[in-house]
């Protein structure tokens, strides 16, 4: 076999081992298998990203959950209040997990 077949042979192969058999599953549904709690349940935190904008973060122990904090009267982003320094987290996040981190 000449180098260009086996080439071609191995982009074949690597190509078709992403395949999968069986995609009929919803991958945007969590199963429940681990951290059963509702996110009513689990007590946010507030992290504030570079730019001094807020997010609300909430980690059951196996995922974490992240969005943007917006002012309820304007619907803006809430940024700029000095909640705490930027990249860093306050409140209980971590509070109501199912699952222990270590960290």
């Amino acid at each position: 076999m000449s180098i260009l077949r086996i080439a071609a042979a191995g982009a074949v192969f690597v190509t078709l081992s992403a395949c999968e058999s069986d995609n009929t599953g919803d991958k945007t549904i969590d199963r429940g298998l681990i951290g059963r709690s509702s996110l009513q349940d689990l007590s946010p935190g507030i992290w504030v990203d570079p730019r001094g904008c807020e997010h609300w973060l909430i980690d059951d122990g196996v995922e974490g959950y992240l969005s943007a904090r917006y002012d309820p009267r304007t619907g803006r982003q809430v940024c700029g209040r000095n909640t705490a320094p930027p990249e860093y987290v306050t409140g209980p996040f971590r509070g109501g997990q199912d699952v222990s981190d270590g960290i």
